[in-house]
């Protein structure tokens, strides 16, 4: 069965998430984020912000948000509906690191968001100039396109910076659609001696699959891989 890829999204739900630990089901999510941004104009549509409330934040240390200010007298269910509103405006929802992102959604009080998800860690190939390691980080993705990182980890901050990254993005049509490329599972065949390979590539050691280096790549990463690798049997992603 040939796959087709589908196509290139013309408006993006930018979208990030503070939460108060690292389980969706157990935890919250204290802040959402998200732009909604134009791919052929490279610029910023709309924008919404808010904190929910929460008793408690054990991630304070990390997001720097108090959950007394969670409490304080916000309009946070108008600021949802807004983005709702904001999302059935979209083609894709995007998020440096999607995978910890999306399972949130249909959690309390986060809405379901019935869109394809692109990953800017995980599924967009950076071009080699910019010099960026497998899977970088925001911070790195920031500085590497000339933008000033002045804070990290409140949602709206990093959603700037991710809609800053996309408007200079020369060929960005190019970078989503190889992003929506049909992905399966693959493991590495590397020695011991050889793992730097697999980890420089951005295989993930004993996660995806027990014992083993694994990612998920489309057609072309695995193209441009300098060692074997091997399909693990599972649907496409």
């Amino acid at each position: 069965m040939v796959i087709t890829a589908p196509p290139v999204p013309t408006t993006l739900l930018i979208l990030d998430l503070e939460t108060t630990g690292l389980h969706p089901g157990q935890d919250h999510c204290i802040e959402l984020a998200a732009v909604l941004f134009s791919v052929p104009l490279r610029t910023t549509l709309g924008q919404v912000s808010t904190l929910f409330p929460v008793a408690e934040n054990q991630a304070e240390g990390i997001n720097g948000i108090p959950p007394a200010a969670s409490q304080c007298r916000q309009p946070w269910r108008q600021a949802l509906a807004l983005f709702t509103a904001m999302a059935q405006q979209a083609d894709a929802a995007v998020a440096h690191n999607a995978a910890f992102d999306r399972p949130w959604f249909e959690q309390p009080p986060l809405p379901r968001l019935p869109l394809p998800w692109i990953c800017t860690c995980d599924d967009v190939v950076w071009p080699l100039r910019l010099n960026l390691k497998p899977k970088p980080s925001l911070r790195d993705l920031a500085l590497a396109h000339g933008i000033p990182v002045w804070a990290t980890h409140r949602a709206l901050t990093d959603c700037t910076y991710l809609a800053q990254v996309l408007s200079r993005c020369g060929d960005l049509e190019g970078l989503l659609l190889e992003a929506r490329q049909p992905r399966q599972l693959y493991r590495a065949k590397v020695s011991y001696e050889q793992r730097h390979l697999a980890k420089a590539a951005g295989f993930h050691w004993n996660s995806l699959v027990p014992g083993a280096w694994a990612r998920r790549l489309s057609a072309s990463q695995r193209e441009h891989l300098s060692f074997p690798v091997e399909l693990v049997d599972e649907p496409p992603f």
